[in-house]
């Protein structure tokens, strides 16, 4: 198992870039950059290459609406180029809210625009001659308005033949898809004891169609990470996030974070959850989230028991544990968990 965490970009992002790169020798292998509509991730993740040596760095999340799949390419290749070979393209479709209110962009066939843009991601690093017509068009044809195209290679020569693509879902069919055809997988609200009963039956689903050269299905999770006799209340910290996620992505009836909260049993405290955020009771929306939730999602405690978290997550098969250290020294934690590892 290998060790990530997850860039904070609620604040100073250069600081934030700083602090995770110092991060490398204390053993972190990895570091993800969120983009939602703040900062673009990709100026982050390029400052992150020159900043570090050994730690890949990846996106979570590019959304497949507002680059084109050439772009995303593009973007991918020149961070595996400036780090040396480090870099982890983190796909997903977003959502509705996001990609309408922020991108502009009608939110439609989000499982076909990933698979196609991880297709199109693959043959463009291999330098193929792009001629292709689907969800996307290469190039664009007289009938849609094209004049001038005409179907083109990448003009620069990739570091690698493939970038390492990694999918955030969350639904049966979109996970299915991208344990068929993802390098890695990034869930949200990951939960080690529940996750089997949620999303076992898509990932066998779509590792049975899994080609045999992409190898095992890689994953991501984990959460806030505090190891002392009193860390256990900094699980408290996870309830905004929770209820952000399941209260407030989304309109009723519109909510995958909400629809994954019910899917663990939580049906009554999901619905309660909403009604609050929805109404602007953000804190009361926080305080509804079941204290188990909290404690099943994050690695807070006594040392014995944190390992016994992070052995949760090995067992429900998380192959990067990805964390967010929490306290005035991040780097014994992380050096403290990555010796476990």
């Amino acid at each position: 198992m290998e060790l990530s965490m997850m860039l904070d970009y609620s604040g100073d992002p250069r600081r934030a870039a700083d602090e995770a790169a110092a991060l490398e020798a204390a053993g972190l292998d990895a570091v993800w950059v969120a983009e939602a509509w703040g900062f673009d991730s990709p100026t982050i993740m390029g400052y992150l290459a020159a900043r570090t040596e050994r730690m890949r760095i990846g996106s979570a999340i590019l959304n497949v609406y507002s680059r084109t799949p050439a772009l995303i390419a593009q973007t991918a290749a020149g961070l595996d180029a400036m780090s040396g070979g480090r870099a982890m393209l983190g796909l997903g479709a977003s959502g509705p809210q996001v990609v309408e209110g922020w991108h502009g962009k009608p939110y439609d066939k989000p499982i076909g625009r990933t698979r196609e843009t991880v297709e199109l991601c693959r043959r463009i690093w291999r330098r193929e001659t792009i001629d292709h017509h689907g969800i996307t068009d290469m190039p664009l044809p007289p009938a849609k308005g094209g004049r001038h195209g005409k179907p083109l290679k990448m003009l620069t020569r990739p570091v690698r033949p493939s970038v390492p693509v990694y999918v955030a879902s969350l639904g049966p069919a979109n996970v299915a898809m991208t344990a068929e055809i993802a390098d890695g997988w990034l869930p949200t609200l990951f939960l080690p004891e529940k996750a089997d009963a949620v999303w076992g039956g898509p990932l066998a689903e779509g590792a049975a169609r899994r080609a045999p050269e992409l190898g095992p299905l890689q994953v991501v999770a984990g959460g806030l990470l505090a190891i002392g006799e009193d860390a256990a209340a900094v699980r408290e910290l996870a309830r905004p996030q929770i209820a952000l996620y399941v209260g407030g992505m989304g309109a009723a009836g519109k909510n995958f974070y909400n629809d994954l909260a019910v899917a663990y049993g939580y049906e009554e405290e999901a619905r309660k959850i909403q009604e609050l955020y929805l109404s602007g009771r953000k804190r009361d929306a926080a305080a509804a989230v079941p204290d188990e939730f909290c404690e099943l999602m994050t690695l807070c405690g006594p040392a014995g028991y944190v390992r016994e978290r992070v052995e949760a997550f090995r067992a429900a098969g998380v192959t990067m544990l990805n964390v967010t250290p929490v306290g005035p020294e991040p780097a014994r934690l992380i050096e403290t968990v990555k010796s476990w590892l």
